[in-house]
């Protein structure tokens, strides 16, 4: 707390250039150029799947790397060679994780965790978003930006280990919950109906209508039903 007697806000010295010698910036210039060339081998020999999608291991890898090159390089008092040797440290960890987990699928399962079915044949996987914590909000959405209308349209939904979708269509569409916000009617086109099909508002699993209009939904467990899209 005694040091900030001696701060001026004016100090335009202190605040541009800190407490070290202006001569810093040049070599600070030197210490970005390397620190970055350390970063890109690094990454070069963590392979080509950091260029391409990270998953939970790759990701923590990534930024450790930032951390361990973020002080020496604007801290005049750091040297170069513990980031090199933290680099050297953090490239070791993950080419053996990829080493184990090429071998052994057990391990790999452990480390990278493993696909999740989202949407099943028309129907929404509950277990399978719990698991994620996917909304179905977030999961509607997603079908909706692939040109979907309804979920009967869909196969498979699975959510990848590093957090991607991959999306499997059926080639023959069955009726399905509809995909639109439920609250926004005027956008929905005019969909011909199902004749004598309604599905859970729910989870999309369809039945056949009839008299009992609180039947419960066998996939998860809602009394709520709707018309299906053809």
């Amino acid at each position: 707390m005694q040091q900030l007697e001696y701060l001026q806000i004016d100090d335009w010295l202190r605040i541009f250039f800190g407490t070290t010698s202006p001569n810093f910036l040049i070599e600070a210039v030197f210490r970005s150029f390397f620190l970055y060339l350390v970063l890109i081998v690094s990454m070069r020999l963590m392979g080509k799947r950091m260029s391409n999608q990270l998953s939970r291991n790759e990701m923590a890898a990534m930024v450790s790397l930032a951390a361990a090159v973020g002080v020496p390089m604007l801290d005049a008092h750091r040297g170069l060679l513990a980031s090199v040797a933290i680099a050297v440290v953090i490239v070791g960890i993950q080419q053996l994780i990829a080493y184990f987990a090429f071998r052994n699928e057990q391990f790999e399962k452990i480390t990278q965790d493993t696909p999740t079915i989202l949407v099943k044949n028309g129907v929404l996987q509950y277990p399978g978003l719990q698991e994620t914590l996917v909304t179905r909000e977030r999961l509607f959405a997603q079908l909706r930006s692939s040109s979907l209308e309804h979920l009967g349209q869909v196969k498979r939904l699975i959510m990848e280990a590093n957090g991607k979708f991959t999306l499997i269509e059926e080639e023959k569409p069955r009726p399905g919950l509809p995909l639109h916000p439920m609250w926004d009617s005027k956008f929905v086109p005019q969909y011909s109906k199902t004749s004598g099909q309604s599905v859970c508002r729910k989870c999309g699993n369809a039945k056949q209508k009839s008299e009992e209009q609180d039947e419960t939904c066998t996939n998860c467990g809602n009394q709520n039903w709707v018309g299906s899209l053809a």
